[in-house]
Parts: structure tokens; C-alpha cells; sequence
């Protein structure tokens, strides 16, 4: 499977999949650069080497044409943050695309409308995806985040390709996952959160053979609670994923992995952050009230687990972190991490909540690595071939 160093892009067209799916106010002004960011690397090499870059992507989920979701609204934002003026097009596909792309010169970026005003985009449509791929030389995937949707931009359209190549951040999303997968260093430790046993079941099955510790965390924890006989008051509970919640401890028993539950947790009886809040054995919460937290003594058990670890996973927030009063347990979660870090651990933190509590509580810099695809990378934990890494290959 080729990277973007394998090629010189002098002379070349490329047409480049990035997910510029970035969010906008009411004044569509963009509001986090973080994606934009993270293809910079790629689009450099390409104009560094004396190529030129056509960029495609989605925006949001637009019915048809939508002034609303134009991608014309970042064309600036772009240009600022690769410090190159961006052309546009108001389409992604048609003759003025054709004449753009085949008058674009080297060391230009042109932008292409939003893949998805077209229904054959989602569809997977072939022809669709060969008129994007024929604007350029070589079709580069930088797109992690859509990497596992097999649409026409970012699977089919490697098929009809010349070249094709991985970029940069795709390729370490890429390395960052199998270094956790499959690395030789250990321990190894996955935190795990959030509030759903059932959409964590496949992430825990398949690291169970990599790992050493596993941490259980947030609304999920509850479950686990439960099944082993624990009263919870009126915290979440998936009552038909307790028997789950058991086999996935006698899984993780015969496989010598070390499973840590919250001991403790913060307590309160309305689901509103100044509510009144107590501290309560994890298995002993009343009637009337509900867990919203990790508890002190839950958060220094995560923490001493965490910072002997030389390989860390964390997918999920430890509490409803989005209330200020109910963060500490997550904010507990990211401090460990960033001094394990510091240490010379690698660590690896990926899924929507938990991408936004690192950003909110600023321990993104503190961390190895924070992945930009939420589903593609629960899809490749859960041992899932990516359609859009396949087409590559």
C-alpha cells in the first residue's frame, strides 16, 4: 500500500479525499480547524513537490444542493490555514469541473463543491466516482474519519485511479490504532467509557487478546455493576446486556486481563449539574438516586493502573463530563494519561465524547495521539477491514 512518500507529485494532478466535515456558527465561520489542520501535511508534499491539489470532501447532510452546507463557506478558512488561496467550483463533478481541474496549475489548490448535493456520492455510484477520479493523476485518501463508508470518493474511486496513495494522516491513524493493537510493549491498558455496554461490546471482545488491564467506565459501568449483584438506584442499566456484562468478565478472566470498576461514584437524584450530589459505593446506591460520575476513590484506582501502563487506549468518557460538576472522573481519567505520557507511554484517544472532553479540558497536547474518526477507528478496534484502507492496497 503506497503512502504519499512513495510518489513525486511534479508535474501531477492530485485529487485528494480529505474530511473537511467541519463545524460552522450561524454566521457559517468555522468554528474548530482541527480537520483543515490535519491535511496540511499531505497538501504540502503534493505542492512541495510541484504538484497541484484538487480537494474534495463532505459537508454535513445536505438533501440535494443546499447554499447551507456549500463548502464555499471554508474556502478561506482553507486558504488561511495552508497558506495558499483556495480556487472553487460550484460542483464536484460536470464540464466546469473538468475545465477547473484541467487549467489548474502547479502549485494551485482548487476546492470541489460538496460530494454529498450528489446522491450517487453516498450510493457508491461508479460512474460518479470515475468522473472524480479522471480530473487528476494520482487519487490520494487522507480521510480517515469516512474511511469506513464504502462511497464513491472514498473507496470506489481508487478503482479507477492511475495512481493511488494514502496520505499522511490517514496513514497515522493507520499506525497509531496497530501500535496499540499490536504492540510488543506492555501493559497494555483500555479505557473504555460512555453510557452503552451494547456499543462497546466488539471494541471489548476484540482487544481482550491485547490488552492487560481494561477499565470500565461511565453510564456502561452500571450494567456491570448490576449483573454481579450491585444495587444502583436509579443509575443507567442496559437489563438485557447483564449477561454480556458477565461473559465479558469470564472472557476477560481466562484471558488474564485485569478488569477495573468504579468503586465509588458521584450520586445525585436530578440530571442537572447544581443538583444536589453525594458520594456513594458504586454498589450501594439508593433508591432515588443516580451515578453521574466516577467517585475519588474509583479515580485513583484508574489512576494508579493508568500510570503504570506503557501502552493506553481511551475511548469513552467516565462521567457526563458536559456538566462541569460531573467531569472530575474524566478529567481524573486525562491527567493520568498525560503523566503517563510524559513518562513515555503511548497513548491513543479516539471516539466522539471522548475527542471532546480532551479538547474541552485542554489535555490534547498531552497525549500522543487524538484520532480523527470516531467510527472508522471503533470499526478498526472492533477487527473491521476499512473499505476506503482497502482500496488502496
Amino acid at each position: 500500500m503506497k503512502s504519499i512518500d512513495d510518489i513525486n507529485f511534479k508535474g501531477k494532478k492530485a485529487i485528494v479525499r480529505v474530511d473537511f466535515n467541519v463545524p460552522l456558527n450561524k454566521d457559517f465561520e468555522v468554528t474548530d480547524r482541527s480537520r483543515i489542520e490535519g491535511a496540511k501535511p499531505t497538501i504540502y508534499k503534493i505542492l512541495e513537490d510541484g504538484g497541484s491539489a484538487i480537494l474534495m470532501s463532505h459537508l454535513g447532510r445536505p438533501k440535494g444542493f443546499d447554499d447551507t452546507f456549500s463548502l464555499n463557506h471554508i474556502v478561506s478558512t482553507v486558504s488561511e490555514v495552508i497558506g495558499v488561496r483556495v480556487k472553487f467550483v460550484n460542483n464536484c463533478i460536470g464540464e466546469e469541473v473538468r475545465e477547473a481541474a484541467k487549467n489548474l496549475q502547479d502549485g494551485e489548490l482548487l476546492l470541489l463543491e460538496n460530494l454529498r448535493f450528489h446522491p450517487e456520492e453516498k450510493a457508491g455510484d461508479e460512474d460518479f466516482a470515475k468522473q472524480l477520479a479522471d480530473l487528476a493523476d494520482v487519487y490520494v485518501n487522507d480521510a480517515f474519519g469516512t474511511a469506513h463508508r464504502a462511497h464513491a470518493s472514498t473507496t470506489i474511486a481508487a478503482k479507477f485511479a492511475k495512481e493511488k496513495a494514502m496520505g499522511y494522516l490517514l496513514k497515522k491513524e493507520i499506525d497509531s490504532l496497530d501500535k496499540v493493537l499490536n504492540s510488543t510493549d506492555k501493559p497494555v491498558t483500555a479505557i473504555i467509557g460512555g453510557a452503552k455496554v451494547s456499543s462497546k461490546i466488539t471494541v471489548i471482545e476484540n482487544v481482550l487478546d491485547r490488552i492487560d488491564h481494561l477499565i470500565i467506565g461511565g453510564g456502561m459501568a452500571f450494567t456491570f455493576i448490576k449483573a454481579q449483584g450491585g444495587q444502583i438506584g436509579d443509575s443507567l442499566v442496559e437489563e438485557d446486556k447483564q449477561d454480556v456484562a458477565l461473559q465479558i468478565l469470564a472472557a476477560a478472566k481466562a484471558k488474564n486481563v485485569e478488569v477495573h470498576l468504579p468503586v465509588d461514584s458521584k450520586v445525585t437524584q436530578k440530571f442537572e449539574n447544581d443538583a444536589e450530589t453525594k458520594f456513594s459505593p458504586i454498589h450501594e446506591i439508593e433508591d432515588g438516586w443516580m451515578g453521574l460520575d466516577a467517585g475519588p476513590k474509583s479515580q485513583q484506582i484508574f489512576a494508579d493502573v493508568i500510570n503504570q501502563s506503557k501502552i493506553i487506549l481511551w475511548n469513552g468518557p467516565l462521567g457526563v463530563f458536559e456538566m462541569s460538576n460531573f467531569a472530575e472522573g474524566t478529567i481524573a481519567a486525562g491527567n493520568a494519561i498525560a503523566d503517563a505520557t510524559a513518562n513515555g507511554a503511548f497513548s491513543l484517544v479516539g471516539g466522539g465524547d471522548s475527542v471532546a472532553a480532551v479538547k474541552q479540558y485542554g489535555f490534547q497536547d498531552k497525549v500522543s495521539y487524538v484520532s480523527t474518526g470516531g467510527g472508522a477507528m471503533l470499526e478498526m478496534l472492533e477487527g473491521k477491514t476499512l473499505p476506503g484502507v482497502a482500496a488502496l492496497d
